[in-house]
Parts: structure tokens; C-alpha cells; sequence
């Protein structure tokens, strides 16, 4: 299973892929490849869930250059592209400082 470490790096460097879901949601939400690397690069794990659908994901918190707050829900599976689930702004009305809801 990933450490943080590894999704960070990964997500830094571009190493990342999109579930059909992600790829859509970031066409339609404009959250650019270089946005997730930024965001990716000191990302926090902010819930975990070991019992998701298809395979033990985590949600993280990570901000953009220009402070743009993205959650990236990824996959713990160990493969040579971390597997984005879905990626999306939070919305502050649902978050405490984006990293606990309400």
C-alpha cells in the first residue's frame, strides 16, 4: 500500500492517471494537470477509506501556487500511476478549513 510520501511524490511528478469519473469532473470543475501536481506536491491525507468500492483510497487536501484548495481522492493500490478517483474545489460551506466537514 502507498505511504503519503508516495502519493505525494507521484503526484508531484505527474505520475498520476484519472478514473473516467476524475477526468470528467476536471474538465467540467477546469483543474489543470499542473494544479494536481501543485496541489499533490505537499498534499495532507485529510480521511481514509479502507473500505471503499474497488480499493483502500484516501482523501487529501492540497493547495494550488495561487491557493486554490483541491481535494484528490486517490487509490492506495500499488501501481506505477497513482489512480485518481475524483478530484474537486471543496466547498467552504461543508468544510471546516477544507479538512473536516460540518
Amino acid at each position: 500500500m502507498k505511504t503519503l510520501e508516495n502519493i505525494r511524490h507521484q503526484l508531484g511528478n505527474g505520475q498520476f492517471e484519472f478514473s473516467q469519473h476524475a477526468f470528467k469532473r476536471a474538465v467540467e470543475r477546469n483543474i489543470s494537470d499542473l494544479e494536481i501536481r501543485e496541489a499533490g506536491h505537499d498534499a495532507q491525507r485529510i480521511e481514509d477509506y479502507p473500505d471503499d468500492k474497488y480499493a483502500p483510497s484516501c482523501l487529501l487536501l492540497g493547495y494550488t501556487q495561487s491557493r486554490r484548495p483541491l481535494h484528490i481522492q486517490v487509490s492506495y493500490v500499488e501501481s506505477d500511476f497513482l489512480k485518481i478517483i475524483t478530484i474537486y474545489e471543496p466547498d467552504p460551506e461543508e468544510w471546516y478549513s477544507f479538512m473536516k466537514r460540518r
